[in-house]
C-alpha cells in the first residue's frame, strides 16, 4: 500500500492513496495554512502509530504539467537538515496531487513576529542562524544546489524547541551540476523579491541571500518590511529605516522596546550590517550564504564586509516595488 517513490534514484518517500489522506484529514477539516499555490491540513497517520502530519494539497496545477508538484518533490525529496522541513511522501492519483510533511509543532515564523505572543531576542538569533544555515545547505552542501526562491516568515516553520525550519519548495528552481545561474519567471512572494527578478536577469542563489537579509531585518527589528501605518513615515520601509540608524549610530530605535536586544548592542549593530550588505541591489556585492553563516556566527569576522553600501540605489528600488505592489 506504502510503496517507495520512483521519481527519483535515492529518495525514499511514501506513495499515499488518496482515500488514505482524506481519512487521515478527517475529510481535510483542520485547516492549518493557505498560499497562492496550495492549502496545508493536519492529519493523522492512524497506520503510523498516530503520527501527526501536514497535508498540503496542491491546487491550480493540473493544467501546468505538474511543474510546482515535481520541483516540490525533486527538490526537498533530496534533501536532509535539521533546518528544512522533512518531506514524508506524497500523492500524484489521478487530479490529486498532495504532499506529506512532518508536523511542525509551532507553525509558521510570522505567527511568532507579527503576532502574539513574540519570540524573544536570544529566540530570534537562533532562527536566524538556522535559516542561515539551511539556505547554506541548499546553495553548497546538498547533492543538487537548489535555489529557493521564496524565502519569507511565512514559510519559515518552528518546531517546539524553536528550531528553524525552511520549508514550501514549491517555487524552488533546481540548478544542474555545470550551472550557477538560470533564468526563469518572476518568483516570489512582493518586499523579498530581489532587484534582479524585474530586470530580467539570471537568477542565481544571491536572491536567496537578499530575502534572507530582508527577513533577518525584521527578526531584528520584529516588524515587517513595509508598515504603511507608522507614524514616522522615515521607517515605512524597514530597509531604508534600519540603514539610516546604522549610519547615524541610533539602532536603539530600532529595538527602543526590547530590553534584551538593547543590552546586545555589538550584535545588532553586525546583524544590522550583515543585512544590510545581503540587500545589495548588485547581487555580485551580496555575500554567500556560507559568509552569512560565517559571520553570523562569529566565525569570520564581519569588519571585513564592504565598507560601502549602496543603499541610495536599493532605497529607490524598495519604493519602486511598494508602489507596483501596492501593499
Amino acid at each position: 500500500m506504502h510503496q517507495i517513490s520512483p521519481v527519483m534514484p535515492g529518495m525514499s518517500l511514501q506513495s499515499f492513496n488518496y482515500s488514505e489522506l482524506e481519512k487521515a484529514t478527517n475529510r481535510f477539516k483542520e485547516q492549518i495554512g493557505r498560499g497562492g499555490f496550495a492549502t496545508v491540513y493536519k492529519g493523522v497517520l492512524a497506520f503510523e502509530s498516530k503520527k501527526v502530519v501536514a497535508v498540503k494539497k496542491l491546487e491550480n496545477i493540473i493544467n501546468k504539467e505538474d511543474k510546482e508538484f515535481k520541483a516540490e518533490i525533486n527538490a526537498i525529496g533530496q534533501t536532509n537538515h535539521k533546518n528544512l522541513v522533512k518531506l514524508l511522501g506524497f500523492c500524484n492519483e489521478g487530479q490529486h496531487r498532495l504532499l506529506v510533511y512532518e508536523f511542525i509543532t509551532n507553525g509558521s515564523l510570522a505567527g511568532f513576529l507579527f503576532g502574539n505572543p513574540k519570540a524573544n531576542w536570544y529566540q530570534r538569533m537562533q532562527i536566524a542562524f538556522g535559516i542561515a544555515r539551511g539556505l547554506f545547505y541548499l546553495h553548497e552542501e546538498c547533492t543538487t544546489q537548489i535555489i529557493h526562491c521564496d524565502i519569507k516568515p511565512q514559510n519559515i516553520l518552528i518546531d517546539d524547541s524553536f528550531t528553524a525550519k525552511i520549508s514550501d519548495f514549491g517555487l524552488a528552481k533546481i540548478l544542474k551540476p555545470d550551472q550557477t545561474r538560470t533564468t526563469t519567471a518572476l518568483r516570489g512572494t512582493r518586499g523579498y523579491v530581489a532587484p534582479e527578478w524585474f530586470k530580467n536577469q539570471p537568477i542565481t542563489v544571491k536572491v536567496d541571500v537578499y530575502s534572507f537579509g530582508i527577513l533577518l531585518l525584521e527578526l531584528i527589528c520584529c516588524r515587517k518590511s513595509f508598515e504603511p501605518n507608522v507614524q514616522n513615515e522615515n521607517q515605512m520601509i524597514l530597509a531604508d529605516w534600519a540603514y539610516d540608524c546604522y549610519k547615524d549610530e541610533t539602532l536603539r530605535l530600532l529595538v527602543e522596546d526590547d530590553e534584551d536586544a538593547l543590552h546586545d548592542m555589538k550584535r545588532l549593530k553586525k546583524f544590522v550590517m550583515i543585512a544590510i550588505w545581503c540587500i545589495q541591489e548588485d547581487p555580485l556585492l551580496r555575500p554567500t550564504m556560507k559568509e552569512v553563516t560565517r559571520m553570523l556566527e562569529g566565525v569570520r569576522d564581519s569588519s571585513s564586509s564592504p565598507r560601502y553600501i549602496l543603499i541610495r540605489q536599493l532605497k529607490q528600488f524598495l519604493l519602486r516595488q511598494v508602489l507596483i505592489c501596492n501593499f
